[in-house]
């Protein structure tokens, strides 16, 4: 049985990354020097690209100041209503991303307490904070599931010596667990701010398409697309692509890391 299982499971394998690499890879045969220098000396492409890193360098922060104690908690248990609290956390993992937008369109524009921070001069719909704020709430529950499954691994006998040498329980989780989880916790965070960059769908309901204001990377693609500029939405979507597989190099990378420690 395994001498028919294994060569058909690795030619599956093998064909499936083929697909991939086909239909990925042909968007590099669709773009030319001329397309690539229009593209980097446009003045718009330019401005989505330095919004897309300060917008995903943020919300990406922001997730790891919730996920990494969430994380923790979760992962250790011993409280009612754990379970819930779980599901309840991981339920935008499921949603389509423009689910996720018109709800926090309707939340920031039509409920007491959007409205609210507005007349507190805090306004997201429509704004470049409404960015930081979908690609915060999209992306966070990733970045607890990672980091719970990073902390779960890790055996509370570490922490309960670190307390008995003196630590108190900030300094044994500090400066004995979160070391130990630093290959899940940089991975976490690398995907996710992968993933704040190419957001799309949430961004697009909450903060809007509008050019030069809230144009990120994808925005553009959207935007370059529908008018018909295809040489800078494709070279615009290899950028993307670029970007999406340099992170998972070096994702694999620390995954190997992580599994010889």
């Amino acid at each position: 049985m395994n001498k028919i299982f294994y060569p058909v499971t690795t030619i599956l394998a093998f064909f499936s990354g083929g697909v991939t690499l086909l239909v990925l890879g042909g968007l590099f045969t669709f773009i030319n020097a001329d397309s690539i220098i229009q593209t980097f000396t446009s003045p718009e492409i330019r401005y989505a690209i330095q919004l897309s890193l300060i917008t995903s360098v943020v919300s990406t922060v922001l997730c790891a100041l919730v996920a990494i104690p969430s994380g923790y908690v979760l992962s250790r248990g011993g409280f009612s209503g754990q379970r819930p609290l779980i599901m309840l956390l991981m339920l935008p993992l499921s949603l389509p991303p423009l689910v996720a937008g018109v709800a926090l369109l309707l939340f920031f524009a039509r409920t007491p307490i959007g409205t609210g921070l507005e007349d507190l001069g805090i306004t997201v719909v429509y704004t470049q904070l409404g960015i930081i704020v979908a690609q915060w709430f999209v992306n966070l529950p990733y970045l607890i599931r990672v980091m719970r499954s990073s902390f779960a691994m890790i055996s509370p006998r570490y922490e309960h010596i670190a307390r008995t040498l003196g630590c108190s329980d900030f300094q044994a989780f500090w400066h004995v667990t979160l070391p130990l989880a630093r290959a899940g916790l940089i991975s976490g965070l690398v995907i996710t701010w992968s993933k704040a960059m190419g957001e799309f769908g949430a961004v697009l309901m909450l903060a809007g398409a509008t050019r030069m204001h809230s144009e990120t990377l994808p925005i553009a693609l959207y935007l370059n697309m529908a008018t018909g500029d295809l040489d800078i939405a494709i070279t615009t979507a290899c950028i993307l692509l670029g970007i999406a597989a340099v992170t998972m190099f070096f994702f694999e990378r620390l995954s190997e890391g992580s599994d010889r420690i």
